[in-house]
């Protein structure tokens, strides 16, 4: 029989494209569930920060951020900090093409992730913050 299950993720991000593997804790939420198979999706709150898979690793965790200043470049002129004076129009634009959430499906109670891939939050705001990731779960 179909059911949901739902779990919040809170932890604390340094900004700047700060990259935080939550891998394990959305697998712990999948193992949680009870379900067997299903589908999982992992949800950012907020307008600057994205979820991705990638390769959680040293190279990879320079070139996301360098390969983003070249997409929205920090230095840019953007409507948003004019009007806000906030400084953070390229967070807002980097969320937007990157994008706040991905859907995994899973079997046997394990995300089927390739063995180099792992899910991500990335905050692209121009200062630390307090983040939410919201783990919805459809399944059986």
């Amino acid at each position: 029989m179909m059911g949901t299950y739902h779990s919040t993720l809170t932890f604390q991000t340094n900004g700047n494209c700060d990259m935080v593997d939550i891998t394990s804790e959305v697998e712990s939420v999948v193992r949680a569930s009870g379900f067997k198979n299903g589908i999982c999706t992992v949800f950012c709150v907020g307008s600057t920060g994205s979820i991705i898979t990638i390769e959680y690793e040293e190279g990879l965790l320079k070139d996301f951020p360098e390969a983003m200043e070249r997409l929205a470049p920090v230095e840019a002129v953007y409507e948003h900090h004019l009007r806000w004076q906030d400084g953070n129009g390229h967070s807002h634009i980097r969320a937007s093409i990157v994008g706040p959430s991905l859907t995994a499906p899973f079997v046997d109670s394990q995300l089927t992730l390739g063995t180099w891939q792992q899910i991500a939050f990335v905050d692209f705001d121009n200062r630390s913050r307090s983040r939410k990731v919201e783990v919805m779960l459809v399944g059986e």
